[in-house]
């Protein structure tokens, strides 16, 4: 038995064992009674979602026809790989990691758990102000095909899309209590995209011939193309594993675990702790998308200083000191070449993105009715 343990087969330590002072807690969420079919649900209605409404002036205006359908499957693959090292890591040392931080803590320690949920909050955050902002964008285009004067501005929408998001959060304690919903979402998805395609061949054919070049000087174009490939990431990185990130399904977990919100979710202590602390959450959520209603923006700076890091120099670099010897030479070399590449991109995409948001600032206020 010894002896077994002592082969290389083995997953070794990576961590000291006073470096990893931080007590994980168990989740007072439902875990591992979910069936693949309703987690294969979750993930495709959790990618396929409404940001697909934005993708047209955040990716494809910026990159164009070639550069944007290229970042698109390029950005398929890459996060696929890099999805596919964290799975492996799922379980790890002899434990299941059921959160990112938990994994990068048993990895690093307890600064990287820290600096891990740091990040990964900030990334859950901007996805929920992202979210919110398109659901109030996509509420006002339906009002102006009925009534273009003026009278509700964008964001009344968006404070509209934040109450509905608050009665989800209200009504479902978990990612496991979706239940039909996730069959609504599927389908809603489906019809959209249908539509997005009957439309868009219909304008193709009827309409006159455009231009599709880049706008802007030689100086924006570069810029944007940064920003662009942040987008891409955050695009493709709405969802991480091991936790699967629909809306702020992490941040309620947290909260949950840290307070033993545990039993019936019709209990009242339940139920009001999910409209007090969830609701002060969502009111704050929606404040700040309607305050801040640049999409596009904030998509390139939160996928700079979060995506790129949590998803591609996170995942490489931890499956490189988690394998540790049992890599190749060649195989480490690939890691470590990620881990630089995407180092130099999260930090080009960040100067992109500050620099768009301080052009964009002089032309947009606060509460902007876009």
């Amino acid at each position: 038995m010894d002896d077994h343990h002592n082969d290389d087969s083995a997953p070794r330590k990576v961590y000291v064992e006073e470096q990893l002072s931080v007590e994980i807690p168990e989740t007072a969420h439902q875990i591992s009674q979910d069936s693949w079919f309703q987690v294969g649900f979750i993930l495709t209605t959790g990618i396929n979602s409404a940001y697909v409404l934005g993708y047209s002036g955040t990716i494809m205006v910026p990159l164009g026809w070639i550069g944007g359908v290229v970042g698109l499957i390029a950005a398929t693959a890459i996060s696929l790989y890099a999805n596919s090292l964290i799975a492996k890591l799922h379980e790890f040392g002899g434990k299941r990691h059921i959160r990112y931080r938990d994994l990068a803590g048993f990895v690093y320690g307890q600064k990287a758990y820290s600096l891990t949920w740091g990040l990964q909050y900030v990334n859950l955050f901007m996805i929920n102000v992202g979210y919110i902002i398109l659901a109030g964008q996509a509420l006002k285009a339906v009002y102006v095909l009925f009534r273009d004067d003026d009278a509700m501005k964008l964001p009344y929408f968006i404070a509209m899309s934040g109450v509905v998001c608050a009665m989800f959060a209200f009504a479902t304690p978990h990612l496991s209590a979706l239940g039909i919903w996730l069959g609504f979402s599927t389908i809603l998805s489906l019809i959209y995209i249908v539509i997005a395609i009957v439309l868009a061949t219909r304008d193709g054919v009827e309409a006159s011939a455009r231009d599709y070049s880049i706008p802007g000087t030689s100086i924006s174009k570069i810029f944007t193309t940064i920003g662009a490939s942040a987008n891409l990431v955050f695009a493709f990185n709405t969802g991480m594993l091991p936790e699967i990130q629909i809306f702020a399904s992490p941040m309620y977990e947290y909260l949950d675990t840290r307070y033993g919100i545990k039993g019936s979710a019709l209990a009242f202590r339940n139920i009001s702790f999910r409209v007090m602390v969830r609701g002060s959450y969502l009111a704050i959520t929606t404040l700040v998308s309607a305050s801040l209603p640049f999409l596009g923006d904030f998509e390139s700076l939160t996928g700079a200083v979060s995506t790129f890091p949590l998803t591609f120099i996170l995942a490489n670099h931890m499956y490189l000191v988690a394998k540790g010897n049992k890599l190749t030479s060649l195989q480490k070399s690939w890691h470590w070449l990620n881990v630089c590449f995407f180092g130099c991109m999260s930090l080009a995409a960040a100067v992109a993105a500050l620099r768009l948001i301080a052009v964009d600032s002089k032309t947009y206020h606060l509460f902007a009715d876009l």
